[in-house]
């Protein structure tokens, strides 16, 4: 039996040319109207995205704020910041003298002890919750202030700062940001917590 072809209408050609044609014409005009293509931005595809940004600010940018001179402190308002059991030493500090600088520092004075008894000492110190780093301005003993020489910031992972590492973990930082308040720091210092960080 032959096989009956039929006539293919014409309005199917006239339609798919329609849209191929008017494809072609968005194309052509897209293609125009887009500049360069930035390749150094992976969105590099999707015109009109603007690159990523990788850094926000430059390390030298930043500029820590003027230092006030050591603030008094009184040993019988210090606030123990918990630490390991076996450290000889019992750390604790004033809350009359945290600060929050506009700069993001946060300023304390630390006392040390010998959890025999005896000699105390006590230091200056300020934290950057931001780039995990203490520095130590003064020491205090013999009754007085005494500045340290060069200070500059180390990181609170070093074993000599053990106590700001911790007073920073419990009290002092919420992830890379000061707490929202001196208060807030004073509060958790009395009931440390820690966070999933």
């Amino acid at each position: 039996m032959p096989l009956i072809q039929r006539p293919i209408p014409a309005t199917l050609f006239t339609c798919s040319a329609k849209h191929v044609l008017v494809l072609t014409v968005a194309c052509v005009l897209s293609a125009c109207s887009s500049g360069p293509r930035d390749t150094d931005n992976r969105d590099w595809a999707q015109a009109g995205m603007p690159p990523l940004a990788t850094v926000t600010a430059q390390p030298d940018e930043w500029k820590e704020s003027a230092l006030p001179p050591p603030p008094a402190f009184e040993e019988k308002r210090l606030l123990p910041i918990e630490m390991p059991p076996h450290l000889s030493l019992n750390y604790g500090v004033d809350p009359a003298t945290i600060s929050v600088t506009g700069d993001g520092v946060v300023r304390y004075v630390v006392v040390a002890s010998n959890k025999a008894g005896g000699a105390s000492n006590a230091f200056y110190e300020g934290v950057r919750c931001s780039t995990e780093e203490v520095k130590q301005y003064a020491r205090f003993n013999q009754g007085t202030w005494h500045d340290v020489a060069n200070p500059e910031w180390k990181r609170i992972n070093n074993l000599s700062s053990r106590y700001a590492k911790e007073l920073a973990a419990q009290a002092l930082c919420r992830g890379h940001a000061p707490r929202a308040s001196v208060s807030e720091m004073i509060r958790n210092i009395k009931d440390p917590i820690r966070e999933v960080q």
